[in-house]
C-alpha cells in the first residue's frame, strides 16, 4: 500500500465509524457534518497509526523516525505520537546497535561530541588532569607497601634470628667436645694439653682430680672446662621437644644440675651437663668412703627434696628417673639432680634398666608407665629410696649382702599387700626418728598417702638444726677440731719432705751443673750453649787393665771409688766441673757452665797437679807392691756443652777441643801432663813464670796429623824434674819404624800411625826408643 493510501483508508475508517456511531440509517443525516463532528474525536488504531481528532478536527501530530537499513531502503524505526500533551513512542526494529547503527560501527554515536559542538570543549585526559595526585599516591602506595614488606621481612627475619638464637643456645657443635685421655682418675696436664689444642689455643695448666661414674655418664672438654655427656640415639626432634630443650637450658636451681645443650651434628646425640667432680651418690657408696655424720647426710637429702620440688613446680611437672645414680655431687658436696626432661630421648645402647627399676614406684612397675604418664608422687617414692641410701651408707636394697637379686626384689615390690616389701633402715643412733618416719611414709603404698614435694621440703625445714646453717659450715668446724693435729702431722711430714728435697738437689746437682738441675726442675728446656774458650781435662788409670786381673771385682770397685772420691775432693777445691767417669777414665773442664775468663787453664793445671801428688802417696792396700799411674792430657779451645737424655740426662761436652783432649790424654806418659800447644801458650802467656814446661815436640796425633806439644813437669819449686826415664828396650816388631821424643825428629811410620789407641805402652816405649837409637 502506498504512503498516502494508509492516510485516505484511515481517513474512510474515522467516517465509517463516526456513521456507526449515529447509530441511524437515514442518508440525510449522513451528510450532516455537524452531528458527525462529534463522533470524529473517537480514537482508533489505524494503518498510520493512532489517529485521534481534537474538539477542533484537527488530527493529533504523530511522527515517524525513518532511516537507511543495509541495503539503503528506508525503513521506519521509531514512531512517535502526541496524546494530549503526552508523548508515546512505539520502537519498529530488534536490535538497535544492528538495525540502527550498523553504518556507525554497531555503537549510538554521542549525544554531545566529546569536544563539543564547537570543538572547544575537548576533556583533559585523566593522567594530565591528575598527574600531581597520581604521582602523590603512587609515592604513597609505595611507602606503604615498602613499609608493610620490610615490618613483614623485619618480623620474619626476627622470629626465624629468635628461633635461631633459642636452638643455638641448646646445640652444641661436636667438634667442640674433646674426650680428655685418661691415666687412672687423674687426666694429666699432657693429655689435657694434647687434647684441648685441638679445638683452641688456650689451655688450663691444672691436673684435674674427677671421679668415675658407674653408669652412662662420659666425661669430655668442652671449650677448656670439664662436662659430663650421656649418649642417646640419633632421632629426628620435632618442634615441641626442641623448644623444651630450650626451656630446659632455662632451668636453674642450686639444686639442679645445669643442662648446658644437646650435641645432634655427630654420629650420636649427646646431652651435655655441668660437671661434678665427686660423681653421683650411687658411685660414693659404691667406693666405700661416705662416713659422714647425720648433719651431713641430713643436708643431702634436704638438697634432693628442694631440687624434686622445684621440678614438680616446673614445666616438666616431675623427674621420673630419680635415682642415686642422677644424684650427682659438686666439689661443696651440694646434691644437684640430673637427667631431668630427656625421656624422649632413647639411651644410644642398652642399659641395665631392669636395675633402675629398684627406684621405681609399685604402681609404676605394675602399669609399665612412662615418664608422662606418671605422677608426682612416684618421684616421691623415689627419694625415699634415695633417702634410705643416704641414711644407712648402703647402696639401694643392699644387694651385696641379700639373697635375693633385684628380679626378685622388683617382683616383691610389685606384688605390695599388706607388708610391702621395702628396704631396711637400720641407721645411727643419732639419727633423727622423725626423718625416719618420714622416708617411710614417702615410700607408701598407695600414692594417695605419700607427701607431696612442698610438705617434705617443709617437714625436712622443720628437722634442720638451728645451731647449724649449712653443710659447709659444717665442715668448717669438723675442720677446725682436726686442724691441731693435722698442723703437727704436716709440720712433720714438712721437715721429711724438705730433708728429702734436700738429698735430691744435692744429688741432682752432683750429675749436673747447678743451673741446669734448676732449669730442669723447673721444667723448663735447656738449650745447648758454646763457649768460646774452655780447658778439657782428660785422665786414664795407667795399666789399670793388668792391675784389675790382679784383684777381685769388689776390690776393684774400692780401688776406684777410693781413688775418684779423693779426686773429688780435690776438684772441689778448684773451679773445675766433673763431667763423667766411665771406667777408670776421668773427664773434666773448667770455663763452663761458669765463665772465668782465662783462669780455666791454670784452674785445670793445679788439679792435674793435685791428681798425681795423690797418686804419687797413695797405696793400694792389698797390692802393696803396685803403684797407681795416672795418665793427663789437657787442651783449651770452644767447645758446645748441652743436656742430653730425658730419664737419664748428662751434661755432655761436644767439639773438637774434646776429642784433642782425649788424644793428648791417650798419647801421653804415665805421671806426666800432656798439653797442647793451645793449652801451652794460654799457660806460659797468662800465668808466666808459674810452671815450668818442656816442649814434646812434634808428635802424629790420630786424626789431627803432626802437632808440637808440651810436657807440664810441674810448679817452678819443681824445676829439677826431669824427664823419666826411658823403658829399656824390648824385641821390637819386624815392620816398626823408630820415632823420638826430640823437638828436631819427625815420625813417619805408618804403622804408628795407623796404631790405635789400646796399643801396649811397652810396645811404645820400645818404637821410641829404637828411633831415638836411630836418630
Amino acid at each position: 500500500m502506498g504512503a498516502y493510501a494508509r492516510h485516505l483508508f484511515d481517513v474512510f475508517y474515522m467516517y465509517g465509524m463516526a456513521l456507526t456511531n449515529l447509530n441511524s440509517t437515514d442518508p440525510k443525516i449522513y451528510g450532516n457534518v455537524n452531528l458527525l463532528i462529534s463522533k470524529f474525536t473517537t480514537p482508533f488504531e489505524g494503518m498510520t497509526g493512532q489517529v485521534q481528532l481534537n474538539s477542533e478536527l484537527s488530527r493529533l501530530p504523530l511522527y515517524q523516525v525513518y532511516a537507511l537499513n543495509k541495503e539503503y531502503d528506508q525503513i521506519s524505526i521509531m514512531n512517535i505520537s502526541l496524546i494530549n500533551g503526552t508523548a508515546k513512542v512505539s520502537l519498529a526494529y530488534q536490535d538497535e546497535s544492528s538495525d540502527v547503527w550498523h553504518f556507525w560501527g554497531n555503537a549510538r554515536p554521542l549525544d554531545t561530541p566529546i569536544c563539543g559542538f564547537l570543538g572547544k570543549s575537548c576533556p583533559i585526559p585523566f593522567f594530565d588532569q591528575y598527574r600531581l595526585l597520581i604521582f602523590v599516591f603512587v609515592i604513597v602506595a609505595g611507602l606503604l607497601i615498602l613499609t608493610v614488606f620490610t615490618c613483614l621481612t623485619s618480623m620474619i627475619r626476627n622470629r626465624r634470628a629468635e628461633q635461631s638464637r633459642l636452638n643455638s643456645e641448646w646445640q652444641i657443635h661436636a667438634i667442640k667436645l674433646m674426650i680428655p685421655e685418661k691415666k687412672g682418675r687423674r687426666l694429666s696436664t699432657d693429655s689435657e694439653n694434647s687434647t684441648v689444642t685441638k679445638s683452641s689455643k688456650g689451655s688450663s695448666s691444672k691436673n684435674f682430680e674427677t671421679s668415675e661414674f658407674s653408669e652412662n655418664y662420659e666425661i669430655q672438654f668442652l671449650e677448656n672446662d670439664l662436662v659430663l655427656t650421656t649418649a642417646h640415639q640419633v632421632q629426628e626432634l620435632t618442634n615441641v621437644e626442641k623448644m623444651k630443650l630450650v626451656k630446659l637450658r632455662k632451668l636453674d636451681h642450686e639444686n639442679l644440675n645445669k643442662f648446658i645443650g644437646l650435641s645432634i651434628d655427630g654420629s650420636r646425640y649427646l646431652a651435655v651437663w655441668k660437671m661434678c667432680t665427686r660423681g653421683s651418690i650411687q658411685d660414693i657408696m659404691s667406693r666405700g668412703n661416705f662416713s659422714m655424720d647425720y648433719f651431713f647426710m641430713f643436708c643431702m637429702i634436704r638438697d634432693i627434696a628442694e631440687g624434686l620440688h622445684f621440678l614438680h613446680k616446673s614445666f616438666l611437672r616431675l623427674h621420673g628417673n630419680l635415682r642415686s645414680a642422677t644424684c650427682l655431687v659438686n666439689d661443696s658436696w651440694q646434691v644437684k639432680i640430673a637427667e631431668f626432661g630427656l625421656e624422649f630421648l632413647q639411651d644410644e645402647e642398652e642399659r641395665p634398666t631392669q636395675k633402675r627399676l629398684l627406684w621405681a614406684a609399685p604402681e609404676v612397675l605394675r602399669g609399665s608407665l612412662t615418664v608422662s604418664q606418671m605422677d608426682p608422687s612416684a618421684d616421691v617414692y623415689s627419694f625415699a629410696i634415695v633417702a634410705s641410701e643416704i641414711l644407712t651408707k648402703r647402696e639401694a636394697w643392699d644387694l651385696h649382702k641379700r639373697k635375693e637379686g633385684y628380679e626378685e626384689i622388683i617382683y616383691n615390690v610389685k606384688k605390695g599387700g599388706a607388708h610391702p616389701f621395702r628396704p631396711s633402715l637400720q641407721t645411727d643412733s643419732d639419727v633423727n626418728k622423725s626423718l625416719i618416719a618420714l622416708v617411710k611414709d614417702c615410700w607408701s603404698e598407695n600414692p594417695e598417702d605419700r607427701p607431696n614435694s612442698e610438705n617434705i621440703c617443709k617437714i625436712i625445714l622443720d628437722m634442720t638444726p638451728r645451731t647449724k646453717d649449712n653443710l659447709m659450715d659444717h665442715v668448717f668446724s669438723m675442720l677446725e677440731e682436726y686442724t691441731q693435729t693435722l698442723e703437727v702431722e704436716v709440720e712433720e711430714r714438712t721437715k721429711e719432705l724438705t730433708l728429702e728435697k734436700k738429698k735430691s738437689d744435692i744429688l741432682l746437682g752432683r750429675m749436673l751443673p747447678k743451673q741446669v738441675a734448676e732449669r730442669l726442675k723447673a721444667g723448663q728446656a735447656v738449650e745447648p750453649e758454646s763457649f768460646d774458650l774452655v780447658t778439657v781435662f782428660f785422665s786414664d788409670l795407667v795399666k789399670f787393665t793388668d792391675l784389675a786381673n790382679k784383684c777381685s771385682p769388689f776390690q776393684v770397685v774400692n780401688l776406684l771409688n777410693e781413688v775418684f772420691s779423693n779426686f773429688d775432693a780435690i776438684i772441689e777445691k778448684h773451679d773445675v766441673y766433673k763431667v763423667e767417669s766411665i771406667g777408670d777414665g776421668f773427664l773434666c773442664v773448667s770455663g763452663l757452665p761458669n765463665r772465668n775468663g782465662v783462669d780455666h787453664i791454670r784452674q785445670i793445671v793445679e788439679m792435674a797437679l793435685g791428681f798425681l801428688e795423690f797418686c804419687d802417696k797413695f797405696r793400694i792396700p792389698h797390692l802393696p807392691r803396685e803403684r797407681v799411674e795416672l795418665r793427663v792430657g789437657v787442651n783449651s779451645g770452644p767447645c758446645v756443652a748441652g743436656v742430653v737424655g730425658l730419664s737419664m740426662p748428662r751434661y755432655c761436652l761436644f767439639g773438637d777441643t774434646v776429642n784433642t783432649a782425649s788424644r793428648m790424654e791417650s798419647n801421653g806418659k804415665a805421671s806426666l801432663i800432656h798439653m797442647s800447644e793451645i793449652a801451652h801458650t794460654l799457660l806460659v802467656d797468662h800465668f808466666p813464670y808459674q810452671y815450668e814446661t818442656n816442649s814434646r815436640g812434634e808428635v802424629i796425633i790420630k786424626g789431627k796429623g803432626v802437632m808440637e806439644t808440651f810436657w807440664l813437669l810441674g810448679r817452678i819449686s819443681m824445676s829439677n824434674r826431669s824427664t823419666p826415664p826411658v823403658a829399656q828396650l824390648k824385641q821390637l816388631p819386624q815392620k816398626c819404624s823408630s820415632f823420638t821424643d826430640s823437638g828436631t825428629i819427625r815420625s813417619v811410620s805408618p804403622y804408628i800411625e795407623n796404631a790405635s789407641d789400646s796399643e801396649d805402652e811397652e810396645l811404645r816405649r820400645v818404637m821410641r826408643r829404637e828411633m831415638m837409637r836411630v836418630a
